[in-house]
């Protein structure tokens, strides 16, 4: 499994993170078997959130047990110092773990939200008191939307994070405002030593209503090996960046596995070839355009 480090933390974490998303609305016994397959295959770095459902219940059972192999992470939702302190600690009762390696502010992706995270006894008081009492190690900020690049450079430069996870895959990174709104964000975060890492590297499109789904995740994802190789090349390709986390279904997590242990194996020319003549791939949040 290809490692990289994770910004400024002192660790080598696996390129793909195991989306802990996927085990919101499972069973223990599939949560159990991905995540088997994921330590397996040399899997370390793990990413989880309060609201995804039952998935820091669904990981408890393995990650308590080997915590100390592994990279934590979660996220917390709230907004104010008081609800995210609670949610921290609801979040390690819930993993049964007594410290997390990266506790994230989560889906901070417009300016809005960071205000209401950096205010005044805002959920970011919250992190750091947590940090001083030892219970987190770094904190982070993830966030959705085109909004994220503009509204993590902002978070940057109010406070020092460890690291970001925002939105990246070739259609997002074809939109010239998007692209120069990430490489403005890749700019400061190299300057800081900033772990950059990013979701949404196998999204198509969004679900058309009435459409069949036969994925859990929000939104319709390739499943297509050589198209999976081609998203995860185009990523891990991609300068700077620390990681990728993998979609939320725990059907495709072996395909992206796959992708990212035969990673190498295709040129930048594949890539692009196979990701430019891909009909009806468009952004997952609502721009106007496609490329068909």
């Amino acid at each position: 499994m290809l490692k990289r480090k994770i910004g400024r933390i002192d660790y080598q974490g696996s390129a793909v993170m195991f989306g802990a998303a996927s085990l919101g609305d499972v069973t223990q016994e599939e949560a159990d078997q991905s995540i088997k397959h994921a330590l397996a295959h040399g899997v370390n770095h793990f990413d989880v959130a309060a609201d995804y459902g039952n998935a820091e219940l669904r990981l408890a059972p393995i990650i308590s047990e080997i915590q100390n192999d592994i990279f934590l992470a979660t996220k917390t939702g709230k907004r104010t110092k008081d609800e995210a302190k609670t949610e921290i600690y609801r979040s390690l009762e819930r993993m049964k773990v007594d410290s997390v390696d990266l506790l994230q502010l989560h889906a901070v992706g417009t300016i809005e939200e960071l205000d209401k995270c950096t205010a005044k006894g805002g959920a970011l008081e919250a992190l750091i008191e947590a940090k001083e009492e030892g219970v987190i190690r770094e904190i982070g900020i993830t966030g959705h939307g085109h909004q994220a690049p503009v509204t993590h450079l902002e978070a940057l430069r109010r406070f020092p994070f460890a690291t970001v996870l925002l939105p990246l895959n070739y259609y997002m990174y074809s939109l010239p405002e998007y692209r120069q709104a990430f490489d403005a964000l890749m700019e400061e975060a190299n300057k800081q030593e900033t772990a950059v890492r990013v979701i949404k590297a196998v999204a198509k499109a969004p679900w058309i209503e009435g459409e069949e789904r036969p994925y859990a995740t929000w939104y319709k994802p390739f499943d297509r090996q050589e198209i999976i190789d081609a998203c995860v090349h185009f990523v891990l390709s991609f300068p700077g960046i620390a990681g990728f986390a993998s979609a939320g279904d725990i059907h495709l997590f072996p395909k992206i596995v796959d992708a990212v242990e035969r990673y190498g194996s295709m040129s930048d020319e594949e890539a692009e070839r196979i990701l430019s003549s891909i009909s009806g791939y468009t952004t997952i949040f609502g721009a106007p355009t496609s490329i068909d």
